[in-house]
Order: structure tokens, then C-alpha cells, then sequence
């Protein structure tokens, strides 16, 4: 059964405009969705920032990316993507080495175990999605990601 954002937050008095609704419920959505995937992760010892930015290592294939370039494809900005890459060097899940085209940037890439990491997660992260977005058919999932898309072009 759906569940109304007026009835979860307890509010009495119906909301004022439906643009506050989309607001609040996107923005509860969001609350929620970000607890669900820090619980799913945390068997792996990952954030879902961490878990991003093993993803786009991955798809970056052997020459990594500098930080930057991580930075402008992460989902959830962050503002201090190196000491992010420092922070999963540090456990063994990144490597990082000077550019031998420009030694002024550092570059990451994926290690073996940061691969092997991935791997473990990605299941549970499978899972979740199933479990939030797996009542909603094709045209409806297809709906949501075209209004998600149209709020942010708005912004």
C-alpha cells in the first residue's frame, strides 16, 4: 500500500501547494533511500560514495581518471574527492600514481581487491533496488526517471 508523505510525517493540515508535496517527498525519498543503501553497504565497509567511485574506476577501465574527473561523475558531489581516492588507497580498494602524460595529476584506478570489493556488493545493492523499484513496471520506471530528470533540468 502506498503510504501519503502527509500521513508519514504526521502532518495535519494538507500541504499548500502540490510543488511542496513533490519537494518534501522527494526529499524524504531521498532520506530514506540514503539509510537504506548505508545499511546495504556497510557488510562491505563502503559508503555509497565509496561504492560510486569504485563503479567509475571500474568503467574507466586501466588508465583510471583523475580526481576531478571522478568528482564530475560522482552521483552525490563531495567536496574533497582527493581525500576520498586517499581514503580507499588507504584500504587497499584504489591505487594512485602520477600522470605520465602531465605528473602534475595524481590518477586513480581500481585494484584487484577494490574489483573483488565491487563484486561482493553489487548483489546487495541489486537487492535493494529490487526491493524499492521492483513493483513499479517498465513505463512507470521509465515515467519516474523522466520526471526525476526534468526536476533536476529545472534546477
Amino acid at each position: 500500500m502506498t503510504m501519503r508523505l502527509q500521513d508519514e510525517i504526521k502532518q495535519s493540515t494538507p500541504f499548500t501547494r502540490p510543488e511542496v508535496e513533490a519537494l518534501l517527498s522527494v526529499l524524504r525519498t531521498s532520506a530514506l533511500l540514503d539509510h537504506a543503501l548505508g545499511q546495504a553497504l556497510k557488510p562491505f565497509g563502503l559508503t555509497h560514495t565509496q561504492y560510486n567511485v569504485l563503479r567509475i574506476l571500474r568503467g574507466a577501465g586501466k588508465d583510471g581518471l583523475c580526481g576531478r574527473e571522478v568528482g564530475e561523475r560522482l552521483v552525490s558531489p563531495v567536496p574533497d574527492v582527493s581525500r576520498l581516492l586517499d581514503r580507499l588507497s588507504e584500504v587497499g580498494l584504489v591505487e594512485r600514481h602520477r600522470d605520465p602524460g602531465d605528473r602534475r595529476h595524481v590518477r586513480a584506478t581500481l585494484t584487484a581487491e577494490g574489483e573483488r570489493t565491487l563484486e561482493r556488493a553489487t548483489p546487495a545493492l541489486e537487492e535493494l533496488q529490487t526491493r524499492w523499484f521492483g513493483d513499479l513496471d517498465r513505463d512507470r520506471l521509465r515515467a519516474l526517471i523522466r520526471a526525476l530528470g526534468e526536476v533536476r533540468s529545472a534546477g
